[in-house]
């Protein structure tokens, strides 16, 4: 990689703390606003008496722009920059917040997906900025270490999200159920001022302007690129269904704790963040692990534990299948990085094409979550959580399947 500003060839070291502290706090902020829709879904259910499955389209309309955005916001920061790309993410996705004022002002419904619509592809652009800046923010034989301590920053904003919707959300809701709307005015005002404002000190920033020394020409088509490579075909499969069953659980957990513990969604959301904290412990662990084991066969054992996990769930009551359910989020923490890694490998050139088709694929997250709305309307929630336990036995049969071949370790 390398630096359009360079000091003898590089940027001195200190150079690089001051943009990593600002991508630091970028990915606090992505991390909390996408996990804050955890506390929505169980909200709109209950304040506009919505069924499970039209409570899901708070999650289906989020994810839905990784499918329409991706590409076009990829366009978009090859032609004006990381630094501006960033920018505008935090402008777009603050205009967003800012739309749940006139939102709560007409009482309806299908102003908030739209205005969720409008954070989500602020949210997306911030991503596709953000993630290759890391990367070449600095010296490559860093750049795993960078891009896994600035995900770990978004591990904690995606921690603490459902304890402030559990205080300044849900808990409201309860006092006032017939101010739904009301409610989620100040939050979000607030959410908006942030986006804000941290995008305008990205902006005043004099951040390095890194580009990328490798070359990226490529004249395969899409198509060739999937038929060609089987582990990228089979890979874009594996993260729809893993960014699917993580969304979906982190989305019901908050009414299957409340249901079988039998108590207010207010006190089970608080459940939420211990979900999404073990993927900040399990980080820390598996990056551990990963540094002695096949990256394809430790993806299979978790998947493997993350459907035992759920069926026990599912065949149990009380405290045992709530923790069982929680624990699943241990397995989650590595496993989007290794089906990643595993579908780019060897594809050179292409790894960009790919990289875009990958992140197309988060639209799983809108997909399965609806679906398993949908089972839950009509069904059980043993029978909904079938859906994300499919989910993991895919990529279990992914994981497995790569390790019979002499494939060599990630």
């Amino acid at each position: 990689m390398e630096v359009d500003k360079q000091q003898n060839g590089s940027v001195q070291k200190s150079g690089y703390l001051l943009p990593l502290c600002a991508l630091a706090v970028l990915y606090f902020l992505m991390g909390f606003t996408t996990v804050l829709n955890d506390t929505l879904v169980p909200f709109f259910k209950q304040g506009f008496n919505l069924t499970y499955s039209q409570s899901s389209l708070v999650q289906f309309y989020f994810y839905l722009t990784y499918g329409l955005i991706s590409i076009p916001a990829g366009k978009l920061v090859g032609a004006i920059g990381y630094k501006k790309g960033m920018v505008v993410g935090f402008c777009v996705a603050a205009l967003g917040s800012f739309l749940f004022y006139p939102a709560s002002q007409f009482h309806h419904y299908a102003l908030f997906l739209a205005a969720l619509f409008v954070i989500a592809i602020g949210i997306v652009t911030l991503q596709v900025s953000a993630n290759p800046y890391i990367t070449a923010l600095g010296p490559e034989s860093s750049a795993a270490s960078r891009l896994t301590l600035i995900q770990g920053v978004g591990s904690i904003g995606t921690t603490l999200a459902p304890v402030f919707g559990a205080h300044f959300i849900l808990s409201r809701l309860e006092a006032a159920p017939d101010q739904a709307s009301g409610v989620l005015v100040k939050p979000y005002l607030m959410i908006a001022s942030t986006l804000l404002l941290v995008g305008i000190i990205v902006y005043l920033l004099k951040l390095p302007q890194v580009t990328s020394s490798i070359s990226h020409k490529d004249n395969k088509g899409i198509l060739e690129i999937i038929r060609q490579h089987p582990n990228l075909k089979f890979g874009i499969l594996g993260i729809f269904c893993y960014v699917g069953a993580e969304v979906a659980i982190g989305t019901y957990l908050t009414n299957y704790v409340a249901d079988v513990l039998h108590i207010t969604e207010h006190k089970a959301n608080v459940y939420v963040s211990y979900y999404w904290g073990g993927m900040l412990v399990g980080r820390l662990i598996g990056a551990y692990i990963l540094r002695f084991f096949k990256t394809q066969n430790v993806l299979a054992v978790i998947a493997l534990i993350a459907i035992v996990l759920i069926l026990g769930s599912v065949l149990s009551s009380g405290n045992i299948a709530v923790w069982l359910m929680i624990a699943v989020g241990l397995c989650n923490s590595i496993m989007f990085a290794s089906i990643f890694s595993l579908s780019v490998r060897g594809l050179g050139a292409s790894t960009g094409k790919a990289s875009g088709l990958l992140s197309t694929a988060i639209l799983g997250g809108a997909i399965i979550t609806y679906f398993q709305a949908v089972l839950k309307d009509n069904l059980t929630w043993g029978i909904s959580f079938l859906i994300p336990a499919l989910c993991y036995l895919y990529i279990f049969l992914y994981g497995w399947k790569l390790s019979q071949k002499t494939a060599p370790t990630t």
